[in-house]
């Protein structure tokens, strides 16, 4: 079995993505983007609408991948993006995203077009 420093760099971004690869952790990435600075849990959980409980998985799966980093304060916790290419990494999938949905509209109006000629 290989450690995670072992690994061959495709299986730790694999992994990277794994963590990424839920609504809600998206979610909870676009919050932190936005808040631009650590950001109380209380924060996330009054925009995003999910129990605590499961607020507190997601946050420790992105803690686990170093996609977020935590402080406490009292009894307040925060949370902000690890690094602020993350941020970036969100931005390049909205626009990839963007030009595929941009591509398969184009491709829906030639083909209605093409029933149209019938």
């Amino acid at each position: 079995m290989t450690s995670a420093t072992d690994a061959p760099l495709y299986e730790i971004k694999a992994n990277l993505f794994k963590a990424l690869a839920h609504p809600a952790r998206v979610r909870i990435l676009e919050i932190l983007v936005a808040a631009d600075g650590p950001c109380a849990v209380s924060d996330i959980l009054a925009v995003l609408d999910v129990e605590p409980s499961l607020l507190s998985q997601h946050l420790s799966v992105l803690r686990r991948h170093h996609v977020v980093t935590s402080t406490r304060a009292g009894n307040a916790v925060h949370y902000e993006l690890a690094h602020p290419q993350v941020a970036d990494l969100l931005t390049v999938a909205r626009s990839f995203l963007l030009d595929r949905l941009a591509a398969q509209q184009e491709q829906l109006a030639l083909a209605a077009a093409l029933d149209g000629r019938r």
